[in-house]
């Protein structure tokens, strides 16, 4: 495997993509950091890997504190000495009609959504450039996005908006960080399934599933599937992209949504 021997960092690791990537990264012989705000259910993720034999680490943060992302890269170098890989699947989304979206509402899905894979970002590519100039392998960088970054939903405003940021956020720091070798993609999946938890990991229900060519949800681990290859080498050659992971989705005229008043 190409990422064996690689440490992951895979933030929003407590559930949902998060967690299917953390057991496909383990098993693909990667050594994982798994960081969430949830602490129970990171030491629960924590429990599954170390107790399948795979080498891993929890660390609560919240992604918008650049404090705790200070933390979360210092802790992973003080267990593992480096950061291969990055994969942010930290996530939060509003459920409001625009007119009644608060000032706060629509600040904390950005800090979360927009702003936390910026500190994410910067803090594991300063540490990716420092192991290239040492002569270690480029990195990569993966953000878990949304087809929201380009479908609209005037019920989840903030969520569009910052998707639609982190679109150009994934191009942008593919530009910066090319000449060091390291890659910077994103990944836009639609029509989530719940995980084992039952907890709520995106906005697909029966109604969506009857505007989806496939005609089903998506599952976790086709999207960590989908990381594990942008993660290693066999994408060597890709940067700077947004993989939709729809089921066909994107292809189809869609009836606009009205929004409740």
């Amino acid at each position: 495997m190409s990422i064996n021997g690689k440490v992951a960092v895979i933030t929003g690791g407590a559930g949902g993509i998060g967690r299917a990537a953390a057991h496909r990264f383990a098993k693909a012989g990667a050594r994982v950091v798994i960081a969430d705000s949830d602490e129970e259910a990171g030491q629960k993720v924590l429990s599954e890997l170390t107790n399948g034999g795979f080498q891993a680490e929890y660390i609560q943060c919240n992604v918008a504190e650049g404090l705790d992302v200070h933390n979360l890269i210092a802790v992973t170098l003080e267990a593992f000495g480096q950061v291969d890989i990055l994969l942010n699947a930290s996530s939060i989304r509003d459920n409001k009609p625009f007119m009644k979206l608060s000032e706060q509402e629509f600040s904390s899905i950005l800090d979360v959504n927009l702003k936390g894979a910026f500190l994410l970002g910067k803090s594991v590519a300063r540490q990716m450039i420092k192991q290239v100039e040492k002569g270690s392998e480029p990195g990569a960088i993966i953000f878990i996005s949304s087809t929201n970054a380009v479908l609209a939903d005037p019920s989840a405003v903030a969520y569009c908006v910052a998707n639609g940021g982190l679109g150009q956020l994934t191009k942008a720091m593919a530009q910066a960080l090319a000449p060091h070798g390291i890659r910077v993609n994103a990944i836009g999946p639609s029509n989530l399934r719940r995980d084992s938890d039952g907890k709520v990991i995106s906005t697909g229900d029966d109604n969506e599933n009857s505007q989806t060519p496939m005609g089903r949800y998506c599952e976790p681990d086709e999207i960590a599937a989908i990381a594990t290859f942008l993660a290693g080498k066999d994408a060597s050659y890709i940067t700077g992209q947004t993989i939709y992971a729809d089921g066909g989705a994107m292809s189809m005229r869609r009836a606009i949504k009205q929004p409740d008043s």
